[in-house]
């Protein structure tokens, strides 16, 4: 289809390769359990004192445990995310040449695809993204309804994360404005995936295995499935819940927990016949933003977003992955 990155043709030599150890029977099958993560009715902060309390609780507990959680009753209403996902659908229909050529006047390489670094196939993500600073939204550009759709969707979603780090933050015992400081909608992304239908999907990811390098992710994402995390050291499916927003820990969020909170890995599978959307949002605060365990004694050396940006780009030139964190203990 005409809409559709030119995987096959560009990363042909890699591919290839895949091919060669299919031949050679090097591929090993494994069997992915499902899960659900766990479930948190936010509509509880609204109650008596020791429901909230409770609620609270549940946040930060499955962020110890999980690094991963989904939320129900969270301020967003169904019809801002339906329209949200049908706006996006109707984005990635545009012609490739198109999306490629900055359509829609966003910041310079705010559409990306594939992986310009990858030096395997393991290192390949078959998924386009318009990776959008939030600054950058509203826009004019004939795209009205996706501009307003999504101006709703990052302001309410940009509350919902900044309410989520303050509980986390008190139940590590801080009242702390430090996320309403540093956080602030000049630095934080909003990102529309789509996940074409690849014909060798034992074989491509559709996101590699990594961490998110921010504090919060909340991520809304369709039916279709293939969020996989690591769980007590094995990979878990997660069971999509169309009701739910998933939200999960970000490397920043797990140095200045100094950890407490766990960042896990995390990856999108593909799959061979159905397209997959999701839309996240990252909570990041501004490059000069110091990085500072809230304990002693720490786990980590104090360091700037900007450090730690540069440190994992220097890593996946020279890696082909992103080390994170372990760069930075003490």
């Amino acid at each position: 289809m005409d809409m559709d990155p030119p995987f096959l043709e560009t990363y042909k030599t890699l591919l290839d390769k895949a091919t060669e150890g299919r031949a050679n029977g090097q591929k090993e099958v494994v069997i992915i359990e499902e899960c659900e993560l766990p479930l948190i009715d936010l509509g509880r902060l609204k109650l008596g004192k020791l429901e909230k309390e409770q609620c609270k609780s549940d946040i930060a507990r499955e962020s110890q445990e999980w690094g991963f959680f989904q939320v129900v009753n969270h301020g967003i209403s169904r019809e801002i995310l339906e329209k949200m996902m049908s706006e996006q659908v109707k984005v990635y229909r545009q012609p490739f040449n198109n999306k490629s050529k900055e359509l829609f006047n966003f910041s310079s390489g705010t559409y990306r695809w594939g992986t310009p670094t990858a030096t395997c196939r393991e290192q390949l993500s078959w998924s386009e993204a318009f990776h959008i600073p939030m600054n950058d939204i509203p826009f004019s550009n004939g795209f009205s309804s996706l501009s307003s759709t999504m101006e709703q969707f990052a302001t309410t979603v940009a509350d919902l994360a900044q309410k989520l780090a303050a509980i986390l933050a008190e139940k590590l015992g801080f009242k702390s404005n430090f996320f309403q400081e540093n956080c602030l909608s000049s630095t934080c992304y909003l990102r529309m995936n789509r996940y074409p239908p690849c014909p060798i999907p034992s074989e491509v990811f559709g996101l590699m295995p990594h961490t998110d390098s921010d504090f919060l992710t909340i991520l809304y994402q369709d039916e279709v499935g293939g969020l996989q995390l690591v769980k007590d050291g094995k990979w878990f499916a997660v069971k999509p819940n169309p009701e739910a927003l998933i939200v999960n820990i970000g490397d920043l969020f797990q140095a200045w927990s100094n950890d407490v909170y766990k960042s896990v890995q995390h990856r999108v599978v593909t799959n061979p016949r159905v397209e997959r959307f999701s839309t996240a949002y990252f909570l990041c605060p501004s490059c000069d933003t110091e990085i500072q365990s809230c304990y002693e004694p720490s786990v980590y050396k104090k360091f700037s977003f900007r450090m730690y940006r540069q440190q994992v780009q220097d890593d996946v030139k020279k890696l082909g992955r992103k080390v994170g964190l372990p760069r930075f203990r003490v």
